[in-house]
């Protein structure tokens, strides 16, 4: 590995692809586009690009519902123009993340199809299913962040599904082990494919209770708040075991820097800092390498608010964490 990993004094930069920039005159964004315009984002002194969902999507949720992990949506282009997108980037000194949708799936992910075919299916237990309440409600009281209920029925099967966003996002269930290494081949693959890393969604949502408890009421609950505030996502986010699984991607990741290009793993966590650092990982199992920072959107734009904020992060980082 280089002395010091780039990533430490970098600036990302997000393309959100679909409105980036359109090369083919479809009224969409694309691949060659971005790539057309990679000269700006070098005189901009952007040293790594971040695009947003590029996979096969239904596009319930802007390509945050992914139907394929190691494809590229025909709305974007191909793998060719994925390939001549990376080369050119790389060609300029730029590195390339992608966007990893780990918690869950489309609901027209080949996977989810299987698994709400039949409660035998061997993929029934990639995602997660419930019988209903005594009641034949919802298994419990869990929030979708999107409001209403986190559960959706399924005639079918007579069975519940878990959906932490949009009944059309069924949560992955991480506890499974196909399902594990299944989702680790998708790092795997893009890794070799040449990405110097990703931006993990909503990492700290990818493991649930086990015993799917009740979340408790938020005492503090405001109705301007959200519907999703009014419980506290004690048993529905921020799991323990959620560590190994960022650790496991950090080791994927160091394998796949180990010939002198360092990979970056950036995790997306809605967490206060005490709790935002154990995602830091610790010497013996690293986790994410930058944990998003979300605190400068919400405080006071004032210097000493500000500097305050940045003082208590610094302090609160472990031994050989970088800020974010």
């Amino acid at each position: 590995m280089s002395e010091r990993p780039w990533w430490e004094r970098a600036a990302i930069y997000q393309v959100y692809p679909r409105s980036f920039q359109d090369a083919d005159g479809d009224g969409v964004g694309d691949l060659a586009g971005i790539e057309r315009r990679l000269d700006y984002l070098v005189w901009l002194g952007v040293d790594a690009v971040w695009l947003s969902p590029i996979f096969p999507s239904p596009m319930a949720d802007f390509g945050y519902d992914v139907a394929d992990y190691v494809g590229i949506d025909a709305l974007f282009g191909d793998f060719a123009a994925f390939d001549s997108l990376l080369a050119a980037a790389h060609d300029r000194g730029l590195k390339l993340l992608l966007d990893l949708v780990p918690n869950h799936s489309s609901d027209r992910h080949p996977w989810f199809v299987e698994s709400r075919s039949s409660r035998n299916n061997p993929k029934r237990d990639w995602y997660i299913w419930r019988d209903p309440a005594p009641d034949g409600g919802p298994p419990n009281n869990w929030i979708s962040d999107f409001g209403g209920p986190a559960w959706e029925y399924d005639e079918a099967t007579g069975q519940y599904y878990s959906h932490a966003f949009l009944k059309e996002q069924p949560d992955l269930n991480w506890r499974n082990p196909d399902l594990r290494a299944a989702m680790l081949d998708v790092l795997r693959f893009w890794f070799d494919r040449g990405v110097d890393g990703f931006r993990i969604d909503v990492l700290w949502h990818m493991l649930k209770d086990a015993h799917f408890r009740d979340n408790p009421p938020n005492p503090d609950y405001d109705p301007g708040m959200g519907e999703m505030h009014k419980v506290r996502q004690l048993y529905s986010t921020d799991q323990p075991e959620v560590h190994e699984i960022a650790a496991e991607m950090r080791r994927i990741a160091d394998d796949a820097g180990a010939e002198g290009q360092d990979r970056l793993l950036i995790g997306e966590i809605y967490l206060p800092t005490e709790r935002l650092m154990d995602y830091y990982g610790t010497e013996d199992a690293p986790e994410v390498h930058l944990p998003f920072n979300f605190q400068l959107i919400d405080i006071a734009w004032e210097a000493h608010v500000l500097a305050d904020a940045i003082l208590n992060y610094e302090e609160a980082l472990p031994a050989g964490a970088w800020p974010n």
